[in-house]
């Protein structure tokens, strides 16, 4: 069961309220209920303290989360565009790299791994998860198993992995993981159609539902690609559906708000937008839509920057946190984290100190802007640079 509550009739009859049939009156034509008392035991899952904190936590002042859970694939893409070949080896030092910067804990909360990375070990043989503990960041997985066509929709996706994921959480949280984060993605070019918006939203639901049951925080992230000629309206619009039916179907699964935290797209025109917006009216539109879909009781806001450049995505961070918000405000970044992690680094061991160093700055960054207090200047040209990819995969 999810950690939620209950209601069941108490009464003679086992029925669940919803499946009660209605009676009727002799001589009238209104149905009524039966006249019989209601009780509501509350039933909560063995977690349910555990994630409120693990949220909580994760969700702490001027910290948010790295996320270095990209698939061997894409991490070889990575390590292709400085000239290292896509090996166990090179993965792991890459990641090495960045799980023992000294100081991230400062301006991090959690990182997402990928499976391969949750069971990993630095060259001296201590667990990553360790190093990460040591810094009072939270060890995260990545649980979901990538995007498949989805039948009779206009060419959109679904996310799979439900299958066994019960008992891949529960190895997961033995191996020292407390959240998970599951990925599924809405296009706006091709619809989206309620077929693709109801299938997210059914499947983070599901999962959410599974992931409480494990004792791991589940981020919700439905990502709406910034794939797209339409306006910041249009944004808006789908985003408003897509959280809607997200939040419809997380009550129907009884899954706990205050043990979630979720990863949306900022609300923003489409990439190939004719006009780019200012971060104040990225802001603007990104907390209408939140205050209009999001309960207060929802911990954390972490923010994906969906190929922003490093230096776009702090500062429309920053601006979101001009003035107090109900949820903890703050990013989930992978790329606008690593870009200038990587290309400092270049695969060589004499620069993995200047590399580790560039992950502070950007993380540092982002921790000032989840406090309102972020200002671009000095930043590098590199930083700068745009990162979105038409069709891009994880």
């Amino acid at each position: 069961m999810a950690c939620s509550s209950f209601a069941k009739l108490n009464a003679s009859s086992s029925q669940w309220i919803g499946q009660q049939s209605f009676a009727q009156r002799p001589g009238s034509s209104s149905p009524r209920l039966p006249a019989r008392r209601v009780s509501l035991p509350i039933r909560a899952c063995a977690y349910s303290d555990e994630l409120v904190q693990t949220a909580k936590s994760i969700a702490s002042p001027g910290r948010g989360i790295l996320a270095i859970d990209e698939s061997n694939a894409t991490c070889g893409k990575r390590l292709a565009s400085i000239g290292l070949d896509n090996t166990e080896v090179n993965r792991q030092a890459y990641r090495q790299l960045l799980l023992t910067t000294p100081g991230l804990g400062e301006y991090i909360s959690g990182a997402i791994l990928f499976e391969e990375t949750l069971y990993q070990s630095t060259t001296d043989g201590k667990k990553f998860v360790d190093c990460l503990r040591e810094e009072k960041i939270v060890p995260g997985i990545k649980v979901d198993k990538g995007l498949v066509p989805l039948p009779g929709s206009n060419n959109e996706s679904w996310c799979q992995g439900l299958d066994g994921l019960a008992s891949r959480s529960a190895e997961y949280y033995k191996q020292g993981a407390r959240f998970a984060k599951w990925r599924t993605v809405v296009s706006i070019p091709c619809g989206p159609s309620a077929l693709a918006v109801k299938e997210a939203a059914w499947g983070l639901a599901r999962y959410a539902a599974i992931s409480q049951d494990n004792g791991l925080v589940p981020i919700v992230e439905p990502e709406i690609l910034l794939d797209g000629d339409h306006p910041i309206e249009r944004t808006l619009e789908v985003a408003e559906k897509v959280w809607s039916e997200v939040f419809f179907y997380l009550a129907e699964n009884n899954v706990m708000f205050e043990g979630i935290l979720l990863k949306p797209s900022m609300v923003t025109p489409g990439a190939e937008h004719k006009e780019k917006a200012s971060p104040e009216t990225i802001a603007k539109y990104t907390l209408t839509m939140l205050r209009r879909r999001v309960p207060p009781a929802v911990p954390g806001i972490m923010f994906l920057s969906g190929g922003q450049s490093e230096v776009e995505a702090t500062l429309n961070l920053n601006s979101m946190n001009q003035s107090p918000n109900p949820w903890h405000v703050s990013f989930s970044y992978a790329r606008a984290l690593q870009n200038t992690v990587l290309k400092t680094w270049q695969g060589r061991p004499e620069n993995i100190e200047a590399a580790q160093k560039s992950l502070l700055v950007r993380a540092k960054a982002n921790s000032l802007a989840q406090l309102g207090r972020y200002s671009a200047e000095g930043e590098s040209e590199e930083a700068k640079k745009g990162m979105f990819v038409k069709g891009y995969t994880y």
